[in-house]
């Protein structure tokens, strides 16, 4: 059946919207309309709005009537997918049950130190509460839009139209091709993706399209900002003059910003902050969610043109206060006003740098929000950051016109020119630049930008900007159609693989790649083993870089400032052996980028995004890694000897002298890089069968796996090596009545603990819990029927490691060490609490930590301990009381205080500071949280 309709869904943080365009009008730019969304705005109360919040909200089992959430479509809910209101309703009744409440779905899909298909949403909520994945979420949206457009055009679907969904300039690949599952999920196979600020930008041209050229006048080169509930987003776009008398100006898109979270939830974040104080209470992470949406609402109120000089914040209260008991402050209008313009919207030079230190950024709603929370400095940043790029584009202009000088850093500047006036046109559009205020207040920075005598920046007027990125993107559908006027521009980034170690990446997509046509990696071979997992790790630069496709970088210092890392691709290729094959990329007319492996031109497998179960940690930030040293043919020659495939003859201390013998040819083995560790553990891993040689080759074997694949993670294709060691555990032990051996079993898990996946953590738990968990009260355990030798020391060092357990395993296995500690039987247990409690987990499982109620049970058990007499006691309050940024995780602000005063009484300042501001671990506590030194060159985000 042929589309009836170009149609653009804005997928928003706070809100979404669905346009449409009658492809059968006359004129159907004319026709374009804006969908009245069929929603829940009361209990089993149906309306259509605008706008449908992005909002959706899990009700317990008894909560609402049986008919409270049904809706004049058939239900998709199933026995996997627990039912939910989305829209007006859910953020209403959000807007009460906080833990039940699901907002801000968008800005997780983009997070990358979650899974982002696990089920983690709500986040911070409490047991009981059921919970879907940010794409699920993302998914019930777009499906919400499906029924409820489906049940009001029935013979026109919404899977069989010209679709647009809109996602943010600044979306990786990663977080697009999320989008896309989440589209598919919800029954709309392969969407186009456009990027919100170009939608918007769409939806003025459609506005003008009667005369276009006219309404840009002599405006050059556009700024579109784009401030929404999520994310800021930033382009440029270039707008040449008609070639010819009565024509279409020609539209090129030259640079988007990278990747920005930051925007209206941040504001509401800081009001909440001012707000807090007032209250005269302690607030509870559910509490201070609901605080967030009242400061929203004020925010909104004292922003207006006609504000009232001061609005009402008003939370719940809690237990006892429940009834009669709501905490009320008033915020002000000049103090709201003067927060936001001088924290969100200073007026800083061109040269003004946004801060990044070791400091992490806000982290209040489980997000990694932007660190520097000045908008006006990352508008500075990107403009300076593009100036190469808009100096040769105005070269192109205007040949015979000096083309402005490269700004490229606020060094630059000192020596070069003090202003800068490339922008001839701003368009606003996103919630957070609706009040005229704000919006104002950035016209008003970059203007100090420009050059003196420069004409006055134009203002393109946007006339909804809750609803023009929906509007633009139905224009965009119908541009896709040949109906309306293209904005070119091609790949807005250059991509990069890179090769060998990590210190070359060669060219496979240049910035300006247009879209649509493969692009072959010229001059370039690759061989790749066939029959197992090969990954690559995939770079991108948003500004200006010269390169095409086949160019190699080298990987210093200066390019690490210019290029950011994307999740890493990754295929299975079949067969045996080695394939030489060549790399072709393509930028899809849907708005994704695929990359091919092709031996043949009919024989080629596409690499895809490993996004599931990746460790929030990794190699720095480019992957570097040491070179191999020459020393390290005759170590591996070492391990091939005593687990070679044929029995060498030994004299007695050839096995237990391996370690001594590897370390006299390469040194210190803490001191061996990450690539020696991991091209150590493959030559173990071919002799993994022989370690069952003799008892003192299966506890070398297990010793040396467990410390070259520490800590599970860091170096590429260490999901597929921890995948082939698990498969250990199921074998078991052969020299089972050897107490060393056991010891080094458990050690091995302990190390690669951090990179295996939930399902391994709770097998490790059931196996150690018999022996752990104490006897039932009034019975004694027969010595004589307990295995002898277990190790039980690192079986409780093993369970600290254990981050993926459920919160609930958690708490009892915290149970058993307390138990274990009140007993005197100490060894271990005291690093194990810190571990279990920590605020902020090492292997990305934040979804997992435990709660901050249970967690202050175990902090407080550790402060009445002798430090003295526990030298792991400072470090593991450290990690239980750690400060997070987000309420969901952190403890007692009182609590946190008296651990530092506690700290520092014990000359641990460094650590006390960890407790007052979010910071990152340095090298040293590193190797404290897993006990041992990590392979050189691997450092955790």
């Amino acid at each position: 059946m042929p589309a009836r309709y170009a149609i653009g869904i804005d997928l928003g943080t706070s809100n979404t919207a669905l346009a449409y365009a009658d492809l059968n009008a006359a004129d159907p730019g004319a026709s374009l309309r804006v969908f009245e969304v069929p929603q829940l705005v009361g209990a089993g109360e149906i309306a259509g709005r605008p706008l449908l919040p992005s909002h959706l909200y899990l009700p317990g089992e008894h909560e609402l009537s049986s008919d409270a959430l049904t809706v004049p479509w058939p239900s998709r809910d199933d026995e996997k997918s627990p039912p939910a209101a989305v829209g007006l309703f859910a953020r209403d009744l959000g807007a009460k049950v906080s833990a039940r409440h699901i907002g801000s779905a968008k800005s997780w899909l983009c997070h990358p130190r979650v899974d982002r298909t696990a089920a983690i949403l709500p986040w911070g909520a409490p047991a009981g509460v059921p919970r879907i994945s940010p794409v699920e979420a993302s998914s019930r949206i777009l499906a919400h839009l499906r029924d409820s457009w489906d049940a009001n055009h029935p013979t026109a679907p919404l899977a069989e139209q010209e679709l647009v969904i809109t996602v943010p300039a600044s979306f990786d690949e990663a977080a697009r091709a999320l989008t896309l599952e989440a589209a598919a999920r919800a029954g709309l196979p392969k969407p186009a993706l456009l990027e919100e600020p170009q939608a918007a930008f769409y939806d003025w041209t459609r506005r003008h399209r009667e005369d276009l050229a006219g309404a840009l006048g002599e405006s050059r080169l556009l700024l579109i900002v784009d401030v929404g509930g999520g994310t800021t987003d930033l382009t440029l776009i270039e707008a040449q003059p008609p070639k010819e008398e009565g024509g279409s100006p020609v539209l090129r898109r030259l640079a988007v910003g990278d990747h920005l979270l930051l925007g209206g939830d941040n504001m509401d974040i800081a009001l909440a902050h001012l707000a807090e104080p007032r209250l005269s209470a302690k607030l509870s992470a559910a509490q201070w969610l609901l605080l967030v949406q009242s400061c929203r609402a004020a925010k909104e109120l004292l922003l207006r043109p006609d504000a009232p000089e001061r609005a009402s914040v008003i939370v719940p209260g809690s237990g006892s206060r429940l009834i009669g008991g709501a905490l009320t402050a008033e915020l002000t209008r000049d103090e709201v006003r003067k927060l936001l313009l001088d924290g969100f919207f200073p007026l800083v030079s061109l040269s003004e740098e946004p801060a990044r230190s070791r400091q992490a950024g806000l982290a209040e709603l489980g997000l990694p929000y932007a660190q520097d929370a000045a908008i006006t400095k990352h508008l500075a940043s990107f403009l300076r950051r593009h100036s190469r790029t808009v100096a040769q584009a105005r070269a192109d202009w205007d040949p015979e016109k000096v083309a402005m000088p490269n700004i490229g850093t606020a060094t630059d500047l000192v020596d070069g020119p003090p202003h800068f006036a490339p922008v001839d046109a701003v368009l606003y559009n996103g919630g957070a630049l609706a009040p005229k205020l704000l919006a104002d207040r950035v016209s008003a920075a970059i203007s100090a930008w420009r050059a003196p005598g420069s004409k006055k920046l134009v203002l393109l007027h946007n006339d909804a900007p809750d609803l023009a990125v929906a509007r633009g993107a139905a224009t965009y559908a119908l541009v896709r159609r040949g109906l309306g006027l293209r904005i070119g521009g091609g790949s807005p980034r250059s991509y990069y693989l890179a090769l060998g170690e990590g210190e070359q990446a060669v060219c496979a997509v240049p910035r300006g790649a247009p879209e649509g046509s493969w692009i072959e990696i010229p001059n370039r071979t690759f061989m790749l083993v066939l029959g197992q997992p090969v990954r690559f790790r995939l770079l991108a630069a948003s500004g200006y870089r010269p390169e095409q496709a086949g160019d190699l970088i080298t990987l210093d210092e200066k390019t690490r400032e210019e290029v950011h890392e994307l999740p890493p691709l990754q295929a299975v290729v079949p067969g045996e052996g080695r394939a030489a094959v060549s790399l072709r990329a393509q930028l899809t007319e849907l708005g994704t980028l695929e990359i091919y492996c092709a031996a043949s031109q009919d024989r080629r497998w596409q690499l895809e995004f490993q996004l599931r179960g990746q460790p929030e940690s990794g190699v720095d930030e480019l992957g570097s890694a040491v070179s191999l040293p020459r020393a390290i043919e005759p170590a591996r020659e070492s391990l091939q000897f005593v687990f070679g495939k044929k029995p060498a003859p030994m004299q007695g201390r050839e096995v237990k002298d391996l370690w001594r013998g590897l370390e006299k040819s390469l040194g210190e083995r803490a001191k061996w890089s990450l690539a020696v560790n991991r091209d150590l553990f493959g030559t173990l891993w071919a002799g993994a069968q022989k370690r069952r040689r003799s008892a003192d080759h299966e506890r070398v074997f297990l010793s040396m796996a467990g410390f070259f694949l520490r800590p599970g993670f860091g170096a590429p294709l260490d999901g597929w090596r921890t995948n082939q060691i698990w498969t250990l555990f199921s074998q078991g032990l052969t020299h089972h009545k050897e107490a060393k051996v056991w010891a080094a079993w458990w050690v091995l898990w302990r190390r690669v603990a951090a990179g295996l996946p939930e399902e391994a953590h709770r097998i490790l738990f059931d196996a150690v819990a018999p022996h752990l968990q104490p006897a039932p009260k009034g019975r004694v355990i027969n010595p004589g029927k307990k295995p002898p030798g277990l190790a039980v020391d690192e079986m409780v060092r093993l369970l600290g490691a254990l981050e993926r357990l459920a919160p609930s395993q958690k708490e009892l296995a915290s149970s058993w060490l307390l138990e274990r500690l009140s007993a005197g039987n100490a060894p271990g247990v005291v690093w194990a609490l810190g571990r279990l409690g920590a605020r902020v987990p090492v292997a990305g499982a934040a979804e997992n930590v435990l709660a901050p109620e249970v967690a202050s049970v175990l902090l407080e058990k550790l402060l009445a301990l002798d430090w003295k007499k526990h030298e792991e006691a400072p470090f593991a309050a450290a990690q239980l009381a750690r400060l997070s940024g987000d309420r969901a995780r952190d403890l007692d602000s009182e609590l946190r205080e008296q651990t530092a005063k506690r700290l520092e009484q014990s000359g641990a300042a460094e650590w006390a500071r960890g407790l007052r501001e979010v910071i990152a671990l340095d090298e040293k506590d590193e190797q404290r949280v897993f006990g041992e030194a990590l392979p050189l060159g691997l450092h955790l985000a």
